[in-house]
């Protein structure tokens, strides 16, 4: 399996790593798309630490309180990313992989891993936890 990202892909990681890309367009693609990039070029844990450090300067270079940044949510996309690049087998870039797989752009699919209460936790915020309802897909990560 062989994924690859668009020059395109890389710019768009540059302006997130830079905090020139404007914040107000950073939206839930954008989160998938970034998520992707960092996949492409390591493994799971590499892309959760770089996607923290990046969201993490990319809130506070814009004023934004840093409790807003969820490691849950941040750790529970990569994997589901993942599960997707893998069930593609291959892409070659972020779009073509959020366009083969709509179903990603459904921000709300998290609650069928997590309850609510579970997801919106305090805790959860802070640091991983488990899904509580059902797996999240898991590989070779």
């Amino acid at each position: 399996m062989k994924w690859t990202h668009s020059e395109k892909d890389l710019e768009f990681k540059r302006l997130v790593e830079s905090c020139e890309y404007p914040i107000a367009a950073f939206n839930h693609r954008a989160h998938l798309r970034l998520a992707y990039v960092y996949l492409s070029i390591s493994d799971s844990e590499y892309s959760v630490e770089q996607m923290r450090r990046a969201l993490s300067r990319l809130l506070q270079h814009n004023g934004v309180d840093p409790s807003k940044y969820h490691e849950t949510l941040t750790k529970s996309w990569i994997f589901a990313v993942y599960h997707f690049m893998n069930q593609s087998g291959s892409s070659s870039s972020a779009d073509e992989l959020i366009d083969a797989h709509p179903e990603m752009l459904d921000a709300e699919i998290m609650l069928s891993h997590y309850s609510a209460e579970v997801l919106f936790s305090e805790k959860a915020r802070k640091e991983f936890v488990e899904p509580n309802l059902t797996q999240i897909p898991s590989y070779d990560r």
